[in-house]
């Protein structure tokens, strides 16, 4: 198998199209890898999103996961997905617990998941975590170079 001299080329993507690239990266990705701190540790995990509006993406938790911690004494977290074409979209941001009654009764009807395993949306052991951007960022496979995506007003 012969080796090859210079890396791929990647698809050129224009600043008027990265916004929308990374939400279809995401879309395809579905399950991306939430970071978080512990003091001076760092903890990756994936996480499955119960919701995602534009970049706000929002994850269910329980009390008793180690992240629950981590986040109320840093709640600055990034997302990270990676697509089968290795596309990435990274959003670092704030991690805020949803306090939303309608949002949070929406979330609670429209994921079977949550309902079959905490049975009422009032369950204590819930924590609905809205992750709101601080910076977001795209990169192609091969192309070892981010796009800033603007984030969008609320």
């Amino acid at each position: 198998m012969p080796i090859r001299d210079t890396p791929p080329t990647p698809a050129p993507v224009s600043a008027e199209d990265a916004p929308r690239l990374a939400l279809e990266t995401m879309h395809k990705a579905k399950f991306p890898m939430l970071a978080t701190a512990d003091g001076d540790q760092p903890h990756l995990r994936p996480v499955s999103p119960v919701l995602t509006r534009g970049f706000i993406v929002y994850v269910a938790n329980l009390k008793a996961y180690g992240k629950t911690n981590q986040i109320a004494h840093n709640p600055k977290v990034e997302l990270c997905y990676l697509d089968d074409a290795h596309d990435q979209v990274r959003i670092s941001g704030v991690a805020e617990i949803l306090a939303d009654p309608d949002l949070l009764e929406n979330i609670w009807r429209d994921n079977p998941l949550l309902r079959r395993y905490l049975g009422q949306p009032d369950n204590p052991s819930l924590i609905i975590y809205k992750i709101r951007p601080t910076r977001i960022r795209f990169m192609r496979e091969w192309a070892l170079q981010y796009h800033e995506i603007p984030i969008p007003r609320a």
